[in-house]
């Protein structure tokens, strides 16, 4: 008769969603989540910026082209 009270016989894929769950539960909490938006808002701001001056300059450089 096979042994299936072995490591191999009995793996638990809930153990694993688990220890995930625990490791989350570790991490501080002091100020991580609130920290990071508002770090990437300035470059995604200068992204903008960016995008509209060079569809300016597109622009700009079309017009002047077919004049």
């Amino acid at each position: 008769m096979a042994n299936t009270q072995g490591p191999e016989g009995n793996y638990d894929p809930a153990g694993s969603t688990q220890m995930f769950r625990a490791f989350v539960d570790e991490t501080p909490q002091s100020g991580g989540p609130q920290a990071a938006p508002t770090a990437s808002a300035g470059p995604r701001v200068g992204l903008i910026v960016g995008v509209v001056v060079a569809v300016l300059v597109v622009a700009a450089v079309a017009y002047l082209a077919f004049m």
